[in-house]
């Protein structure tokens, strides 16, 4: 069958992108096999033709053809949508034709299809979707459309004009895409197919996954054809990476390296005035930096106020939105932005205090690849500190964080756009020490079941701003109750009696944050005739917020695929309970270590004299794993988890 299909495949090389999109009807055959008969639909071709002009424009032709199979799937389909943003592309509707299962065959008036503002959260730059109503289908019946878009693949920058200059891409001439080869429903066969001038170069690469490639000369021109047949949707497991690190997708690009890409966004951002000083911003910078003897000291009190300052909200402001930071002036009187906004106003802050600063690159959420393809969604800043090393920033994601750069964002790729030129870089592993929660408990367990005690509890990095926010954001008036739902998570009958902050818990710059409870639970353990049952209370729902780790399933024996946790992570708890006179610890005493590439961990329980003592401390290596660090990262987190059971003392 492979053989047959790839003879077909070849006629449509050289068809037009309509006779293309009519060619499915041999794959309705294969869409009867016993694989997709439990399919509530099946997609029979998804094809994609691209035509790149000398400047770089792209001129899509997008087809697909869908065989309902199902009532679900008759509902799933009745309508079609596409997004598309304006200041970058243009999408419409070219035919839109069902085969109905009777043997009728209805064309759609595609003059209908409503054009519309699409739904958006946090950024509002005038991103629409074209939708199409099919209406009523049936199982059997097969939908045929084609969407022709012109443009770039990504709306990263919007030039402002109204005619075809706007579909150019920012780099001018150059071409490249990022083309998914999964999906979530069974497709017998996908294309992509991209045509380029015959004096363009273009480098390519298919990742975690194979295709049938060529690369032909047509009509004057290089042609590139990508096919993957029976494409089954993609199993997806708990947790893992993004499915751009996991699932096949090809790149393509026709900009040699990484570091022309640099160069050119260090050039279109000086060439802008992105980073030009503006009076008011200079007076805040001075006040800023008095007194600051260290170059850290001054980035970090440059990047904090910019982070704590400038609020997260995007607006379309005309030119400028994408690779082109806007200038120091609009964003300091706004104070507001998206990513882009926030680093560019360190930007300029830095070089208002005498820094070298420049705009970065980067993709939070996934990797990316040597192919200098453009796989980026987030903007970040670097700075050259003494030693000529650059340093990254993102005033961005950490707002009332002790950190400069998020280890919530370790192992990110990242591109700066430097006047030397860069290669792609990537961030370090943040050790988990940087991001350690701590609690020591001193408890003393009544007869009666009551427990009275006091825990401490320390934090840093990542972990204390987790537990530092309701100080930070949240109204004052909520501090107590917020403490107070911590010990009810543990048991409805919590009395906190006091809580002490220490310090200012607003301060988060001072020291990590440091809060110390008092409290006592009325039958906090279960009580036999002459025995009792209880948790050790730092292992029950304690600040669980901070233990991201804790809703990854563990019960998985093996993954094929890498996994993400929020951050690497030491956590340590302590916990000394002083037990009723005559009582005595039933079950053996305990002590454990493991090691591994994911985590470790150490663990112990015992009893001394009228007193149990536990300790657990379990370090959790990465925020994104490969598949092989998850025996490791199970084993330690599972034998944390077991110090939840229930201990049973006896008099």
């Amino acid at each position: 069958m492979r053989k047959q299909l790839s003879v077909t495949f070849a006629c449509f090389f050289f068809v037009s992108a309509t006779a293309f999109a009519q060619s499915w009807k041999p794959y309705e055959k294969i869409a009867k096999e016993k694989t997709y008969r439990k399919s509530d639909c099946v997609t029979l071709l998804d094809s994609t033709l691209v035509s790149v002009q000398p400047t770089g424009q792209g001129s899509f032709a997008v087809c697909k053809v869908i065989k309902v199979q199902t009532p679900k799937g008759a509902v799933t389909n009745r309508i079609i949508k596409y997004d598309y943003d304006p200041l970058t592309a243009y999408a419409e509707f070219k035919h839109a034709t069902i085969y109905r299962a009777d043997g009728r065959v209805e064309e759609l008036d595609v003059k209908k299809t409503c054009d519309y503002a699409a739904p958006a959260r946090a950024i509002y730059w005038g991103a629409r979707q074209i939708m199409l109503e099919v209406g009523a289908l049936q199982p059997g019946d097969i939908v045929d459309y084609e969407i022709a878009k012109k443009g770039f693949t990504y709306a990263l920058l919007g030039a402002g004009e109204e005619d075809d200059s706007r579909f150019i891409p920012p780099m001018r001439g150059q071409f490249y895409d990022i083309v998914p080869f999964w999906s979530t429903v069974p497709t017998v066969c996908k294309v992509y197919k991209v045509s380029i001038p015959m004096e363009k170069e273009m480098q390519f690469q298919f990742y975690q996954g194979e295709c049938t490639s060529s690369m032909r000369y047509e009509d004057g021109r290089k042609a590139y054809t990508f096919v993957m047949e029976k494409m089954m949707p993609f199993a997806k497991e708990p947790n893992m990476v993004d499915l751009f690190d996991a699932a096949p997708k090809l790149m393509m690009s026709s900009t040699p390296q990484w570091e022309d890409k640099s160069l050119w966004f260090n050039k279109v951002n000086e060439d802008y005035g992105s980073f030009a000083p503006f009076p008011a911003a200079q007076k805040k910078v001075d006040e800023l930096i008095k007194g600051k003897k260290t170059e850290m000291e001054k980035i970090a009190v440059l990047t904090h106020w910019v982070a704590d300052n400038i609020r997260y909200s995007g607006i379309s402001m005309g030119k400028g939105e994408g690779y082109t930071l806007h200038n120091t002036e609009m964003n300091y009187t706004d104070r507001c932005g998206v990513c882009k906004d926030i680093a560019g106003t360190l930007i300029s802050f830095l070089r208002m205090a005498g820094f070298e600063a420049y705009p970065a690159m980067t993709m939070a959420g996934s990797r990316v690849e040597s192919i200098p393809a453009d796989h980026f969604n987030h903007c970040v800043a670097v700075v050259k500190l003494s030693n000529g090393t650059y340093m990254p920033l993102d005033p961005t994601w950490v707002p009332f964080c002790r950190e400069l750069w998020s280890s919530a964002e370790q192992q990110q790729n990242y591109l700066p756009g430097v006047p030397e030129g860069s290669d792609l870089c990537i961030t370090p592993v943040s050790a988990p020490e940087n991001h350690y929660v701590r609690i020591k408990a001193d408890n003393r367990l009544e007869a009666d079941g009551t427990l009275r005690g006091t825990f401490t509890l320390t934090a840093e990095g990542q972990s204390d701003s987790n537990i530092r926010r309701i100080f930070t954001t949240g109204f004052q008036s909520e501090w107590k109750n917020t403490m107070e739902r911590q010990l009810l998570a543990i048991s409805p009958k919590a009395r906190l009696l006091s809580v002490d902050y220490g310090k200012n818990p607003k301060d988060y710059q001072s020291a990590p944050i440091k809060i110390t409870f008092r409290y006592e639970i009325p039958d906090y353990a279960l009580k036999g005739e002459k025995e009792m049952f209880f948790r050790p209370m730092v292992m029950n729902n304690l600040y669980n917020q901070v233990r991201s780790y804790l809703r990854i399933d563990t019960s998985v024996e093996n993954r094929k695929y890498g996994f993400k946790d929020g951050c690497s992570r030491l956590v340590e708890l302590d916990e000394t309970i002083q037990l009723p006179a005559g009582y005595q610890l039933v079950s053996d005493s305990r002590n454990e270590t493991m090691q591994g590439t994911g985590a470790d961990f150490e663990g112990s329980l015992m009893q001394k004299g009228n007193k149990v003592l536990l300790h657990n401390r379990l370090a959790l290596k990465k925020r994104v794993y490969e598949a092989s660090d998850w025996t490791s990262f199970r084993n330690a987190v599972n034998a944390h988890k077991a110090y939840d059971n229930y201990l049973v003392i006896k008099k």
